[in-house]
């Protein structure tokens, strides 16, 4: 149920309430008005419980893009000629104009440079368009023609006037309300969708944002990008794109010059390419398909659900609450025990007019809808709608993005993190700081240390098997490097220690083939042909320690080739765990001439070789770990979240960088099963990988399918699993994880589409930052949900006991509406938007199924709701006499103290359990800004608005009881914290219970 639409109909109560001496047009729109109210309050519960009963359809991510951009004037070709050839992958056409090269022509493209480089009216429309809001509306405007009629305009616009501005401020909260946070989510929903996509201009490789992509742009893809636009392969290897997204065929297409045509939408599978863009935006195969489909954006997360169940329940029981009195009040009636005023019996059998009884019985049923408004707590929903929108934006500036809501709050039951080593744990700013040939190892002057045409094979093993490239500026400014990390430094190191040119090197040589570099595989190769003497050679590169036993053979400082024993394999076997003890990543070169024989045998080159290599180098590069790593572990670990590592490095590499970062204590890794290799989990038995999951902190040289068995092993011991990814492989993992947490930096589509929040800087300080807020999120639900289910159960217990007691109810309805105010809008702003504390990260992780509101809660909203009962029945019954004033000044009284006790109660509401709830309140300037603007328009309702809050002035003497009797709330929170609760949640002994008839998941809510 909306916030807004049970709050708005409160208005209602006051001409419900007015006074008998009305004529009867007001009796009679007030009995019509009731009817419908009553029939709409029984049906919204009707489709709420059928809500509840259909399956749950989460919204799916937009996994697309649409940019509309117009094709330049100038080009040659029309846009419909191109978007119809890529769509219809028409050879024939493109034949006919001149194949690639020639759309690269017409659309004045250099295929080696690329081109040159260069309202919150609505939602007041949308409140508007309640149902409520246009019977609230009806309703004021009859109340304010009779009131006028009856009582002249200076007398009789009050009850109608009250109620215009009781539906405008609604209106206006709703509306402010829903602008900002759309506003909000409009922001996270662009950073979301501008991916950066690698392009050539001006002869530059540059990353830019895909909504500046322009046809005739030259896109450079890799393993795990989407495909940013319909266009043409124009150069690359053993690229494989996944086109299941439209055509729903799971086979990946293999794409090269003879089937050149790349669709908007998919994924690069495997290899490399550069394609040349001829649709944009709504030009392509995939802007044309999704033009029609609209993005749904009213995600309901798990706790929003679980929340609407609490409110239904709570609900339910103020309509038996209010059935009651509503029995109780007309038999009361009907059997002659009520008076009038003057002390004369309201109901005389047939004496009695039937207007004094339809007036009676309208009074009665007014009573009663007052308690269903009351009961209800409609702001719950709101509250998780504030503070997921506070946490996002505050999270956003803590690096973190948030693209699935539920995630917010499922981090904060995370109880094991499986986190990637490279880019999160370290730096990711890869350095070469070894290098082995032979049995030599070189730190500097490299390239006058070795022989010319060692250096020339290690120049073509670095310039040729790479992804990455290297622009040298015209002016002479500095050489930028691109490709991932590791390619980065390589080239950076073969660059400037080994003075090689990357161009020179390419232009000597054709390739002939390729095989590009996977998790999987861990290695690439290519196989060249020199064109200064027609030889072919082949080039390897990869993990260390798997090109070695592809070796039979080492080059030696001086050419020499010697070969590769048993002794000189465990050398080098030693030497590639001594770097990677040194926390390096080791990667080694290997090179082998192909005959003319085996060049010849067969037709095309499919596969290349994998023995009889002769191994050229090692290199080591050094990944140092993130300075707040450490900390950020020891934090997640004493929160009680195990931190797991994966990751595709050795063991060795893999041991050092653990220990560095805290994962693993010195000596540790000594321990059984505590440090294991992917081959070595992937063997183990179901049984066996369930009884030592728990125990495993590293896992190093893991495949994408172990990382899989690992999340799906630790869910079925119960776990909360939150995973850490940034490639390709990592998207089976993200999936099955609880929460998918992507690289921003160096992260793929491929994984960002599987993901539930994306690190922005690639820091693990950030995913413990994420498990902060998570946990954070819902502490403040929890401090909303005491603090409002207090005054609901002070104010069911009050408005019941006064109706059936006195026949009638304490609080007017717009006080009432002012009430849940205080309790809705700005109690969820000041209560919601709490930061988080050290206090969060030192308890165990909430699991999802416990109760929302714990034995602490009960606790203490029970406390502070018998103590505001106890205290506003007693005005209501002896107020009178105690302060010695009338009947209309001690309603004010009533309705002061309330407020003031909610004023008071929401400090308490800060710290579940901590004494102290002063604590860190000058930090939170919201917070103390609601409780002052709170307290000035309390003053305003009770001094100044008599005749719209229907208030009396108070004097100081009496200003100082209703402060005195609420801040009384302060010592109450105090010392009831002092008294110890069960562990065990108190509505769990109620489900062995069944005799009662209580659903199973009862607990659950409460």
């Amino acid at each position: 149920m909306s916030s807004f639409s049970l709050a708005s109909l409160e208005p209602l109560q006051s001409p419900l309430h007015a006074r008998p001496t009305l004529s009867q047009p007001i009796n009679r729109w007030r009995t019509a008005f009731v009817t419908i109210y009553c029939s709409r309050a029984l049906l919204s519960f009707y489709k709420n419980s059928l809500t509840h009963k259909k399956d749950t359809v989460v919204s799916r991510h937009s996994s697309f893009f649409v940019v509309d951009l117009k094709l330049d004037n100038n080009s040659k070709i029309d846009q419909t000629t191109l978007n119809d050839l890529v769509k219809e992958k028409n050879v024939g056409g493109l034949k006919n104009i001149g194949g690639i090269r020639g759309v690269a022509s017409n659309l004045e493209t250099n295929v080696e440079f690329g081109i040159r480089a260069d309202s919150f009216f609505h939602f007041v429309v949308e409140a508007f368009k309640d149902l409520t809001i246009f019977i609230l509306l009806g309703c004021a405007s009859l109340s304010l023609a009779f009131g006028i009629k009856q009582h002249g305009i200076k007398e009789g616009w009050y009850d109608g006037g009250s109620i215009f501005v009781a539906i405008f401020l609604v209106i206006a909260v709703s509306a402010i309300s829903n602008f900002k946070q759309n506003r909000q989510f409009d922001k996270l929903s662009k950073v979301s969708n501008n991916i950066q996509v690698d392009v050539v201009r001006a002869g530059r490789r540059q990353q830019i944002s895909v909504f500046d992509i322009v046809v005739g742009d030259v896109v450079c893809l890799k393993i795990g990008d989407q495909v940013p636009a319909d266009g043409l392969f124009l150069d690359g290897h053993s690229l494989q794109v996944d086109e299941s997204s439209m055509t729903g065929e799971s086979e990946h297409v293999e794409v090269n010059c003879s089937h050149p045509f790349l669709v908007s939408g998919t994924k690069v599978a495997d290899g490399y390419a550069r394609m040349l863009v001829t649709s944009v935006g709504m030009n392509t195969t995939w802007g044309a398909m999704m033009s029609s489909i609209n993005r749904d954006t009213n995600e309901q997360t798990p706790l929003q659900a679980r929340l609407n169940k609490l409110t239904s329940s709570i609900g339910k029981v103020g309509l038996a609450v209010a059935f009651l009195v509503l029995v109780v009040l007309l038999v009361r009636y009907f059997t002659r025990y009520t008076e009038d005023e003057n002390g004369n019996r309201e109901f005389n059998g047939s004496k009695t007019k039937a207007d004094d009884i339809v007036n009676a019985v309208v009074e009665i049923v007014a009573a009663a809808v007052t308690i269903i408004v009351v009961a209800i707590p409609e702001g719950l929903p709101l509250a998780v709608t504030l503070t997921l929108a506070y946490s996002m934006k505050r999270m956003m500036a803590d690096q973190a993005m948030v693209r699935k809501l539920s995630a917010c709050e499922t981090m904060g039951s995370a109880t094991t993190i499986c986190t990637d080593k490279t880019g999160t744990l370290t730096m990711n700013q890869m350095k070469v700081t070894k290098f082995w040939l032979g049995e030599e190892s070189f730190a500097t002057d490299v390239h006058s240390s070795i022989a010319p045409c060692i250096l020339d094979l290690v120049h073509e093993g670095v310039a040729l098997n790479t992804t990455g490239s290297v622009y040298r500026p015209p002016l002479g400014s500095e050489i930028e490097f691109s490709g991932s990390p590791t390619e980065k430094a390589i080239l950076s190191w073969s660059v400037f220690e080994l003075n090689m040119e990357m161009e020179q090197m390419k232009e000597g040589c054709t390739m002939l083939f390729v095989e590009a570099f996977n998790s999987q595989k861990k290695r690439s190769g290519v196989l060249m042909r020199r064109r200064v003497d027609n030889t072919t050679h082949m080039h390897w590169k990869g993990a260390a320690e798997m090109i070695l036993k592809m070796c039979s053979s080492y080059y030696d400082a001086s050419r020499n080739i010697k070969d590769m024993d048993d002794c000189k394999m465990l050398k080098f076997e030693q030497i590639i765990q001594g770097m990677a003890a040194s926390s390096l990543r080791c990667i080694a070169f290997a090179h082998k001439q192909i005959s003319e024989e085996d060049n010849e045998d067969g037709e095309e080159h499919k596969k290349l070789k994998e023995d009889g290599l002769t191994l050229l180098g090692l290199v080591g590069l050094k990944d140092p770990c993130r300075p707040g790593a450490m900390k950020a572990v020891e934090d997640c670990q004493n929160a009680g979240v195990n931190i797991k590592m994966i990751t595709g490095d050795n063991v060795f590499t893999a041991k050092a960088i653990a220990t560095e970062c805290g994962i693993l204590r010195p000596g540790q890794d000594m321990y059984s099963g505590v440090v294991v290799e992917g081959v070595e989990f992937r063997n183990y038995t179901p049984e066996e990988r369930l009884e030592k999951v728990e125990n495993i902190c590293v896992m190093a040289r893991s495949s994408p399918f172990d990382k899989l068995l690992m999340v799906e092993c630790l869910k079925q011991k119960g776990h909360v699993v939150a995973v850490t990814g940034d490639g390709t492989n990592d998207a089976p993992a993200l999936k099955e994880a609880n929460i998918g947490l992507s690289m921003g930096i160096q992260g793929t589509e491929v994984a960002k589409e599987s993901l539930d929040i994306v690190i922005l800087d690639d820091n693990f300080t950030s995913v413990a930052t994420v498990l902060k807020w998570g946990r954070c999120v819902y502490n403040n639900i929890q401090k909303f949900i005491q603090f409002q289910l207090t005054v609901n159960v002070a104010a069911l217990v009050i408005n019941f006991v006064a109706a059936v007691s006195a026949g009638e109810v304490p609080l007017t309805a717009v006080q009432l509406l002012w009430v849940n105010l205080i309790m809705d809008t700005l109690g969820a702003l000041a209560l919601a938007t709490e930061k988080p504390t050290k206090e969060l990260m030192e308890k165990p992780p909430v699991g999802c199924t416990e109760p929302l509101i714990t034995n602490i809660m009960w606790r203490n909203l029970l406390a502070q709701a018998l103590y505001q009962i106890a205290i506003l029945l007693t005005l209501q019954f002896r107020g009178e006499s105690i302060f010695g004033v009338t009947d209309k000044v001690n309603d004010t009284l009533i309705f002061n103290t309330f407020v003031l006790c909610q004023v008071f109660n929401e400090f308490n509401a800060r710290k579940l359990e901590k004494k102290n709830v002063f604590e860190g309140i000058h930090r939170n300037r919201l917070f103390l800004g609601i409780i002052a603007i709170t307290i000035v328009l309390q003053v305003v309702m009770v001094e100044f608005l008599k005749k719209f809050a229907d208030t009396e002035k108070l004097n100081w003497v009496q200003w100082g009881a209703c402060i005195g009797v609420a801040a009384v709330s302060w010592p109450i929170g105090w010392i009831v914290k002092w008294i110890p609760v069960l562990e065990r949640p108190f509505f769990s002994y109620l489900k062995m219970k069944k005799k009662q008839g209580l659903p199973l998941n009862f607990s659950r809510l409460f």
